[in-house]
């Protein structure tokens, strides 16, 4: 049998315990700084994004939609206009619509033209008078009321003005009911 060579002089020592363990704990350190950072470049946009709703209120704005003269008492007409929460890269889906009806000379009724039930967009029928939801089979009367089906609350209203001889939707992100 052979017995084992020391090494020689000048050839490196391996590092004792002491200096594993110092070397182990900068490299845990290092590891651990690296992934907080990589964690908050990550995670700060997409908290922002999850809690910009709750800081950022879309204005309501009043909307033109048409002449008062050019609706007829008692009719219900689909009219369209720019929607108010829409962002600045929207296009053309910043196109929004509702239903409007001249009750009277001065007065007039907006209603929201999405199903309270699932968002689908309605339809007015004039001789039955009712707004009918495709989808789901939801009724609502002429008053934005439920008749029947699904949907759980009335048709969504806009507030209305006539100004300067122009009707008037005050828009906003969602129309109250």
């Amino acid at each position: 049998m052979v017995a084992p060579q020391p090494p020689p002089p000048d050839a490196p020592r391996p590092p004792d315990g002491a200096d594993v363990l110092k070397r182990r704990r900068f490299l845990s350190r290092i590891s651990l700084a690296l992934s907080t950072a990589a964690a908050a470049v990550v995670g700060v946009p997409v908290l922002g994004f999850l809690l910009s709703p709750l800081t950022r209120k879309p204005p309501n704005q009043w909307r033109p939609v048409g002449a008062a003269d050019a609706f007829k008492v008692g009719e219900t007409v689909s009219v369209k206009f720019e929607d108010a929460a829409a962002l600045p890269w929207s296009g053309v889906s910043a196109r929004t619509a509702a239903w409007l009806r001249r009750d009277d000379e001065n007065t007039f009724t907006a209603f929201a033209v999405n199903c309270t039930h699932l968002g689908c967009p309605v339809q007015w029928f004039a001789d039955p008078k009712l707004f009918l939801c495709p989808c789901h089979g939801g009724v609502y009367n002429a008053d934005g009321s439920v008749a029947g089906g699904p949907p759980p609350k009335p048709l969504g209203r806009y507030s209305v003005r006539v100004r300067g001889g122009q009707v008037e939707i005050l828009t906003g992100p969602i129309p109250l009911g």
